[in-house]
């Protein structure tokens, strides 16, 4: 970028280096005295501080001179920031000019990040940035900038709220630039036969083709599992699932809407003249070589068309257990039922918890030459070679039943089901256990011991579920920790009472989360699997024949060793790898006590 005037304030341009390190830092405190600056350079009288003074001395957990003032009412929080730029000879500007701003300045920085931490840049030349700040002292922060745009950072300061406005306002324009012109630029009449690159998109496209291709690129890269586009009366929020947390990334007119959704429906092939009737589709696109499936769901609401677009990225890699977050004797024994020549296995949880992943984690483990295995599912999410794999197809009457049903002639010797939502579908899998075969499938259930008391409910007999049932597995996906900023922090007897502990072992450390541009601000890096694993014992199988409770069941299972949901979720606190506030979160921890 061209140098150029700073257009933050003219005081920036009489500081020749305002980049803060830890001597300047040092230096400041030996010279702050923030009493007699504040006399000097704001309202405050002497009187009103030897009050001040006067009541931290008689109470001395009163906190920090200038909390006092500022509780007291005294002086403003931007007279402390004023006082701190003399000290420290640092510009301040009670004035962002953010028209003057060029939005490409902030597109390396997510604004989440920019909001949690106060800060905007404003001014790049080809060796500095500029960069307005609330607080000077966050060392890490200034760091993280330098290493982000390789350049010397200087330092501006203004007031919090300043800067959030600044935030707010810029961080709009640069993403609004792009689709100023979508309504009168749409262009439907694209070739999309095969998959569509959409890194390859020319400059002179359409400006909705551009748009709706950065949308995805973008979820892409923040590895989201999900993009929502949700119309209003007078705007569409533009949503990512990323880590099982929704997050708004955008705001848009709402008149860019119909344009936006008449692309995406040619992308998948659907019927754009369709508003009325929900619609499902399929996008085959490659982003920088790598093949990406998105499964669009569209619904009229009454502002437009609703569109959720999951998004499934495609790669080699041989899914494995451990990788997922398994371990200890749930590992062993989940190795140990993949051997079973016949007998059921659930895998229960929420959706969009993981279960399709576990389910062919298990598959990968047991897909040799000498087996045949064979997978019915609505929809195919994993295409894996040597497993023949049906895609459920309601429009032909291609149902779960139906599917298996001509699944136990092609004589498998192992089947997977993607989902049982019927009598008729668990009836015919634990038929199919009872006859020679190993069978997968998923269950919707809070925890692995509600699994028999739910197919009881849904008509199968209790014995028919006590002679082929071995195992039920329930798991939750939490958010892990980014290595890059996770802090320690003190346990408070509230989440002690939370997690059932009386005290953190000797030498265990719990972290929190803190927020950095590595984890685009949120403080996670990634997922993991908390788990629990129901192993079908003879006592077990006793009390399904009595119709027994599901609490009954836990009960029983815990005796013969069974870790609970939350008994997992602390060892993953314990091991720093996830919050207490994130296991509060994800798991209803309080059903264990």
């Amino acid at each position: 970028m061209a140098d150029q005037q700073n257009p933050s304030d003219n005081q920036v341009n009489n500081t020749s280096n305002n980049i803060i390190t830890t001597e300047v830092y040092e230096k400041a405190s030996k010279k702050l005295r923030i009493g007699e600056l504040l006399v000097k350079y704001t309202g405050l009288t002497e009187s009103q501080l030897e009050e001040a003074l006067k009541f931290q001395k008689d109470n001395p957990d009163s906190g920090l001179l200038g909390e006092i003032l500022l509780k007291k009412g005294f002086i403003n929080p931007s007279d402390i920031i004023k006082v701190v730029c003399q000290q420290m000879n640092i510009p301040y500007t009670s004035q962002i000019k953010i028209d003057e701003i060029d939005p490409n300045v902030v597109r390396d920085i997510p604004i989440n990040y920019s909001k949690h931490h106060e800060i905007i840049p404003i001014f790049e030349t080809d060796y500095a940035v500029t960069v307005v700040m609330s607080d000077p002292f966050k060392e890490n922060i200034i760091n993280d900038l330098a290493s982000i745009y390789k350049k010397d950072v200087k330092i501006v300061m203004s007031t919090p709220q300043r800067i959030q406005e600044a935030i707010n306002r810029v961080y709009e324009r640069a993403t609004s630039n792009l689709v100023d012109t979508i309504e009168d630029e749409f262009d439907e009449t694209m070739d999309l036969d095969g998959p569509i690159d959409i890194l390859d998109a020319a400059a002179d496209e359409a400006p909705v083709i551009r748009f709706v291709n950065s949308i995805i690129f973008r979820a892409v890269k923040e590895k989201a599992s999900d993009i929502h586009i949700e119309p209003y009366e007078r705007d569409v929020s533009y949503r990512f699932r990323v880590n099982g947390v929704m997050k708004e990334v955008l705001r848009q007119p709402r008149k860019t809407h119909a344009a936006v959704s008449s692309r995406i429906k040619v992308m998948a092939k659907l019927d754009i003249a369709e508003k009325r009737l929900p619609q499902d589709g399929r996008i085959k696109i490659k982003i920088a070589g790598k093949d990406v499936d998105i499964r669009l769901s569209t619904t009229p609401v009454q502002s437009g068309e609703r569109i959720v677009m999951r998004v499934l990225e495609k790669n080699n890699t041989v899914l494995e257990l451990k990788s997922l977050g398994f371990h200890g004797q749930v590992l062993d024994n989940l190795a140990e039922l993949a051997k079973r020549k016949h007998g059921v296995l659930y895998v229960t949880g929420p959706t969009g918890h993981g279960k399709t992943t576990t389910l062919f984690a298990i598959l990968a483990k047991i897909n040799t030459p000498d087996k045949t295995i064979i997978t019915v599912e609505d929809p195919v999410e994993y295409e894996m070679a040597g497993i023949s794999q049906i895609q459920v197809n309601h429009k032909i009457d291609l149902s779960f039943g139906i599917a298996l049903r001509s699944i136990l002639r092609q004589n498998p010797d192992v089947i997977m089901v993607g989902e049982t939502r019927d009598q008729e579908t668990a009836e015919m899998a634990i038929n199919a256990s009872l006859t020679g075969h190993f069978v997968l499938s998923t269950l919707h259930t809070n925890d692995s011991s509600s699994a028999p008391t739910r197919l009881i409910d849904m008509g199968v007999q209790p014995f028919l579920i006590s002679s082929s049932l071995i195992g039920v597995l329930a798991q939750r996906l939490i958010r892990t920790l980014c290595d890059n900023c996770k802090k320690p922090e003190d346990i408070t007897d509230f989440q002690k009472d939370i997690l059932g502990i009386d005290s953190v072992p000797a030498g265990t450390k719990i972290f929190s989360a803190v927020g950095c541009p590595k984890c685009n601000g949120s403080g996670f890096g990634g997922r993991t699997c908390v788990s629990e694993l129901l192993m079908i014992s003879d006592s077990i199988r006793s009390l399904i024949l009595e119709k027994a409770d599901s609490s009954v069941i836990k009960k029983k299972a815990v005796e013969e060793g069974m870790v609970t949901l939350r008994k997992d979720a602390l060892s993953k606190v314990l091991s720093g790898v996830t919050s207490i506030d994130e296991v509060i979160r994800a798991i209803n921890v309080e059903d264990d006590h």
